[in-house]
């Protein structure tokens, strides 16, 4: 069992969400003996994502930092365009879950009409709104030619479990860290599902003074908790980042998608080690070939 922290667990500061984890009693099995003990766990609700009335997905997501999720989740998904399409976001505390009220401009409005499907995402996976096989891959701008040492992965992993705060608590959440091409972590954002965690971060990096655009991407990479799967290789595309450092495993098609984007992939990031399976010039492998 984890420790009990001082104090409640809360949301991020400012965000007006519910508690992101709750006390629990369990009854654990323990060198033979049935003990109770403390616990948390860690909230999963239903948060539903309403594009200017219209109920566009539901996904299973921590309640906290609801505002960069609905950023994030519209621009990664090529709901809009440009982080200036969404006007505004309200978030609705309702008996059934929550719902994110999304003002977006007409234009990008008129496209999600156009391909929309509302469906129920499984603790945050899934092609949410894709009804066609033609909607899956998005078209990705050039993302930045970052190069990193190879001490900056592991730097990257090592800082990211500290910040981890939720995952300390519960042990079921995932977190997407924005690092610097030194590997510190500068931002993170937590969340039961990864594809989440990760439109959670994009979001907080849009919504920053001054944006996200060529120039912040240019200052460093993202590092995640969880595999490589084509939706986190596509996401961290669509936001205009050249490197992505998983702690587990690409899928095929995330390796695929990277290469054809220019985005250099790392997986199993652990201890100092790491698995470059494109871009490995671009983690300073000596001797690597471009791939």
């Amino acid at each position: 069992m984890r420790p009990v922290p001082e104090g409640p667990v809360v949301a991020a500061a400012g965000d007006t969400a519910p508690p992101t984890a709750r006390a629990a009693t369990p009854v654990a099995w323990r060198q033979g003996r049935a003990v109770a003990q403390p616990d948390w766990l860690a909230e999963e609700r239903p948060v539903a994502l309403v594009f200017n009335g219209l109920s566009h997905a539901v996904m299973m997501a921590s309640p906290a930092d609801l505002e960069d999720f609905a950023l994030g989740f519209a621009f990664t998904e090529g709901l809009i365009e440009q982080p200036a399409q969404l006007y505004g976001c309200e978030v609705q505390d309702t008996p059934a879950g929550l719902e994110l009220q999304l003002d977006v401009a007409s234009r990008a409005f008129e496209a999600l009409k156009a391909r929309r499907r509302t469906l129920a995402g499984r603790t945050g996976c899934g092609l949410c709104g894709t009804d066609s096989l033609d909607q899956v891959g998005l078209p990705l701008p050039a993302v930045a030619p970052v190069r990193v040492a190879p001490a900056a992965p592991a730097r990257a992993q090592r800082e990211l479990r500290a910040h981890q705060h939720l995952q300390q608590r519960t042990g079921a959440c995932h977190a997407a860290a924005w690092c610097g091409l030194d590997g510190a972590v500068l931002c993170v954002r937590e969340d039961v599902g990864r594809h989440n965690a990760l439109d959670k971060l994009i979001g907080a990096l849009l919504r920053q003074p001054g944006g996200f655009g060529p120039a912040q991407a240019a200052q460093g990479f993202i590092a995640i908790t969880s595999r490589a799967s084509f939706e986190m290789v596509q996401k961290t595309a669509r936001a205009g980042v050249g490197l992505l450092a998983a702690v587990s495993a690409p899928t095929a098609l995330a390796v695929d998608t990277a290469r054809t984007a220019g985005l250099a992939l790392a997986g199993f990031v652990r201890g100092d080690d790491f698995v470059a399976y494109t871009g490995a010039e671009r983690f300073g492998l000596p001797g690597a070939a471009a791939s």
